[in-house]
């Protein structure tokens, strides 16, 4: 999380971005596998170059380094095999500091992929099959055709983004409490319908085939998202285990059989995985101390000086503009705005926010003031009548400065709002010394040794918990699988 951001406002614009220069509806994937594909137009260009700061901006900025200028140089030679450019140069592939796994592509040749998504990649082949899947939805002008049921809040599509669904779910919030919690999160995102997702799987299995690689590694890296959601839903305590991919799309396991299909499954070609994983050593892993931490249920923010933990039977999300907390209880984010030094004002600016401009504002009535531990704070509750119901909300702010203020805005089902209190009073100032021992998680690749197994090498992964299961599906292997000296291995460390 950075500061400061106005997370309700920010979505809605970038959303504006993307669909102006959504090309129009009228050419299928099936046109666009043969080649007959519209070349990337000056429009499409100018429309791009306008929207391509603001994501990158909501997606924790661009990485540069080795690694970036590698995973450029591969979105770039996949990107050629679409028929929108034939030049490389046409093309911009931005390799995103964020720890979310998601991949997206916006007509004018920009493509994007982030940090986390990359470490769960295994070979070359599966770096330029989930590149060429993002481009595909752009040749065969996807987003168009999605555009008229999207909605305002949305982003644009993904090949495998594995959180939003488990982050919402089912919940007694309602319209209302999802509207909110879609506002300002980069996890949320325009879907695409499945039949478009499986053009788009087709599509980039075509374009691995035009440049030589094994196109049998899209089955693989949709695989490894399958295997991560199981994984982040069961580290996160909830029994919806569905990816956002397959709530709109075919279920995991179909699309990995019908690319697998498509592909063949005699099919050859080269992987380079050896390549792939000794240029990719030395992303950072997970959340970036500079946007902030999550440790079980402690989110730490080194830079902003501050520390608060989750309710019991609450996860957290880090994005790059917020943290979202959620629980079958309730759902709240912690964030920043805009502050004048005035904290009433802030709070009442918060709850406007929370509508449309052609909706009533919510009157959060009386704001109570009040100190936690030792910093000014002040919070008011409204409550709203919802789909479903009614529901409460809340915004609690704190005075961290004469310019700096953060609040939680919560929903939990009327009545029912103390579930938070134990949060709001954990705010904290962190010290000098407490912020300096956060450290970023590193992926590193190893070359294995002789009596290495997946169980020794498990015990070297820098977490407390799950360090099997991270390692298995962080390098697509099982518990059964043998280690071979010598070979590749990630690993997370410190």
């Amino acid at each position: 999380m950075k500061r400061p951001v106005r997370i309700n406002r920010l979505i809605p614009g970038l959303a504006a971005s993307v669909s102006l220069i959504a090309l129009p509806v009228g050419t299928s994937a099936q046109t666009a596998v043969a080649g007959a594909v519209q070349s990337i137009s000056a429009a499409d260009k100018a429309e791009g170059a306008k929207a391509h700061p603001q994501l990158v901006a909501e997606f924790g900025g661009a990485e540069t380094g080795p690694q970036a200028a590698y995973v450029e140089t591969i979105g770039k030679n996949i990107a050629v095999q679409s028929g929108l450019s034939n030049a490389r140069g046409d093309f911009t592939v931005t390799l995103l500091n964020s720890s979310v796994n998601n991949a997206f592509a916006i007509p004018g040749g920009y493509i994007y992929t982030t940090r986390q998504l990359v470490a769960l990649m295994n070979n070359e082949a599966e770096l330029a099959g989930v590149l060429g899947h993002e481009v595909g939805h752009v040749a065969a002008r996807h987003a168009a055709k999605r555009q008229s049921a999207a909605t305002k809040n949305a982003i644009i599509g993904v090949l495998g983004q594995v959180l939003s669904t488990v982050l919402l779910g089912n919940s007694s919030l309602g319209q209302f409490g999802q509207k909110v919690f879609s506002q300002g999160s980069q996890l949320l995102t325009l879907s695409y319908s499945r039949g478009q997702e499986s053009e788009a799987d087709r599509l980039g299995i075509t374009y691995l085939k035009r440049a030589g690689y094994d196109p049998r590694a899209m089955s693989t890296v949709l695989q490894s998202l399958a295997n991560q959601t199981t994984l982040d839903a069961r580290l996160m305590g909830t029994t919806n285990q569905v990816p956002a991919w397959a709530s709109t799309h075919p279920d995991p396991a179909s699309r990995v059989r019908a690319a697998l299909a498509y592909a063949g499954s005699n099919a050859s070609g080269v992987t380079n995985r050896d390549t792939f994983l000794s240029r990719i050593s030395g992303l950072t892993y997970g959340d970036d101390p500079k946007q902030g931490v999550v440790e079980g249920s402690q989110f730490t923010h080194p830079e902003l000086r501050l520390a608060f933990q989750s309710p019991n039977g609450f996860y957290m999300i880090n994005g790059t503009q917020a943290v979202t907390i959620s629980g079958q209880a309730g759902k709240g984010q912690f964030t920043s705005a805009q502050y004048s030094g005035d904290l009433d004002a802030y709070i009442r600016s918060a709850f406007a926010g929370l509508t449309d401009a052609n909706q009533p504002k919510i009157d959060p009535g009386t704001i109570q003031k009040t100190t936690v531990n030792g910093i000014p704070a002040a919070y008011a509750t409204a409550r709203v009548n919802n789909d479903s119901g009614q529901v409460d909300v809340t915004v609690f702010a704190y005075q961290f400065d004469a310019s700096h203020a953060y609040h939680f805005l919560t929903i939990v089902p009327a009545g029912q709002g103390s579930v938070f209190n134990s949060m709001y009073g954990s705010m904290r100032r962190i010290s000098a010394s407490e912020a300096a021992a956060v450290k970023p998680r590193k992926l590193v690749v190893i070359s294995t040794k002789a009596g290495d197994t997946v169980n020794t090498l498990a015990k070297r992964m820098a977490y407390s918990d799950a360090q099997l299961d991270r390692f298995l599906v962080l390098n697509g292997l099982t518990a059964t699988s043998r280690i071979v000296t010598g070979q590749k291995i990630k690993l997370v460390t410190y």
